[in-house]
Parts: C-alpha cells; sequence; structure tokens
C-alpha cells in the first residue's frame, strides 16, 4: 500500500489500530523506568513545594481563591490539569519527530496495511494513556492532604485531564509532523508551555491579571482545563461554564486530530 493510498483514508480503522497495542506496549516497558520519577514522584514534590510550603506563606480567604478552601486546594487542581500539559508535549514533540526523522517508525510502519489515521490513532491512544496514569498518581497523591470534596468529582475530573492532553496532543502532533530539526522545540517552549503554565490560573486566579491579559488567559485550552478540574475536584461545579469548557476541550481535540492525520500524511508523501 503506497503512502498516498494511506492518506485518502481519514477515519482510522480500528481493528488496525488496536494491533498496535503490541507495538506501544513494547515501548512502554523499555522506557518507563525513565519516566518513573516525572510520573510518580515529581507530582509529590509539585504539590509539597507548591501546595504544603508556598501555601503555607498565603494567608487568603475563600472569596480571593475562587471558592477553594486553602491555597492548597486552590492550586493542586490547577497543577494536575497543567501537568497533563506537559506530559503530552512531551510525547508529541521529540518522539514523533525521531519516529519520522531518525528511527523512521512511521515509514515502516505506512510500509504495512497501516494507515496514517490507524498511526495517530495508535499513538495518540498511548499519549491518553501516559496522561491517564500520570494524572491518576497525581490525585492519588493529592489525597491524603484533605482537598478532595467528593470522591464522584475526582473521578470525574480524571478523564478531564486526559481530555486536557488529548486537546494539545493532536495540535502537538500536527507540529511535530512540520518541522525539520530539535531547534523548532525551543519556541514551543518558551512562548507556549512556559506562559501558559504561569498564566492560565494553575497558581493565581486569573482576575488578578489585567482586563486584557484576564481575557487572553480565559480563551487559552489550559484555562479551561484548569477550571474545570478546579471545578470538580472542588465541589463548585457551575453548570453552565463546566459545558462550556468541556465543549472547547471537546473542539480542540478533534481539530486536533483532524491538523495530526493531516500533517502526517502531508509529511509521508514527501
Amino acid at each position: 500500500m503506497s503512502v498516498l493510498q494511506t492518506v485518502t483514508r481519514t477515519v482510522p480503522d480500528w481493528r488496525l489500530v488496536a494491533r498496535q497495542r503490541l507495538y506501544w506496549s513494547t515501548v512502554y516497558r523499555r522506557t518507563w523506568r525513565a519516566t518513573v520519577f516525572s510520573s510518580f514522584v515529581l507530582p509529590l514534590f509539585y504539590v509539597l513545594a507548591m501546595g504544603v510550603l508556598l501555601g503555607g506563606f498565603i494567608d487568603a480567604g475563600s472569596a480571593r481563591l475562587e471558592g477553594a478552601p486553602s491555597y492548597l486546594a486552590f492550586v493542586a487542581p490547577g497543577l494536575v490539569a497543567s501537568y497533563a500539559m506537559q506530559v503530552v508535549i512531551g510525547e508529541t514533540t521529540w518522539p514523533v519527530l525521531g519516529m519520522l526523522k531518525w528511527d523512521r517508525t512511521f515509514h515502516a510502519m505506512t510500509a504495512s496495511p497501516l494507515s496514517v489515521p490507524d498511526i495517530v490513532a495508535a499513538h495518540l491512544l498511548f499519549v491518553a494513556f501516559r496522561t491517564a496514569t500520570t494524572c491518576g498518581v497525581f490525585l492519588l497523591v493529592m489525597a491524603p492532604f484533605g482537598i478532595f470534596s467528593s470522591w464522584l468529582g475526582v473521578l470525574l475530573a480524571w478523564p478531564v485531564t486526559v481530555l486536557v492532553g488529548l486537546g494539545f496532543g493532536g495540535v502537538m502532533h500536527a507540529y511535530s509532523s512540520t518541522v525539520r530539526g530539535e531547534e523548532a522545540f525551543a519556541p514551543v517552549f518558551r512562548l507556549l508551555v512556559v506562559p501558559l503554565f504561569l498564566f492560565s490560573g494553575a497558581f493565581f486566579p486569573i482576575a488578578n491579571l489585567s482586563p486584557v491579559l484576564e481575557w487572553v488567559a480565559r480563551v487559552t485550552p489550559l484555562w479551561q482545563g484548569v477550571d474545570l478540574t478546579r471545578m470538580l475536584v472542588l465541589g463548585h461545579v457551575r453548570p453552565g461554564l463546566a459545558l462550556v469548557h468541556l465543549g472547547y476541550l471537546v473542539v480542540l481535540a478533534a481539530t486536533g486530530w483532524v491538523l495530526a492525520v493531516w500533517r502526517l500524511g502531508k509529511r509521508m508523501e514527501v
């Protein structure tokens, strides 16, 4: 099957997607040790450093923390959503470029019956798995600190973090399929990841920003995820706004999927 033929089919064949499970499980078995610290130890450090130690110096009532009873309760849900973004961007930058430029795994895959949509779907499912495991651990780390108002909200927040990750995953997969060298990733972290991490409501209410910057923050995908995750974890759900957040993230994930298939298909034609 030629590369051109693999691009013409835009909907993945889920039987072929499932057959890639062995490949991705093998990849994870060979690399999971390198992710132990970032996936399982770093979340605890985040909560202790930002929520417990720094939070001990912050004396603010719930009115100033968007209903959170303490700074720890405010910052921890934001850190979970932000961590989902970081994990996914890590999985869809250098790994995608590597499978295109260095080890050419994608080229080998398209020489089989797999199409580009099959390949993208399997990779994004693996990314969703990585996000689910790391954010699941992050939520478990938060449990002993008395942050949760109900376990139902936490269970609902968990898939939201995966959706946040998929919202970034497709877009970054598309970008990584376009670039020709790893130097193109530096601006992503400097101009996208760091500003979003700092100014999307994870560490302080965005109402503290100037009116213009506040509205800029409100249209960013990370703020949508941070606010929705915080609502669910703290039990202060505003149904209308929650549906807006959910719709935003679903549309972003769907748009990212289309872009990822399109850009990888174009790259494989070259």
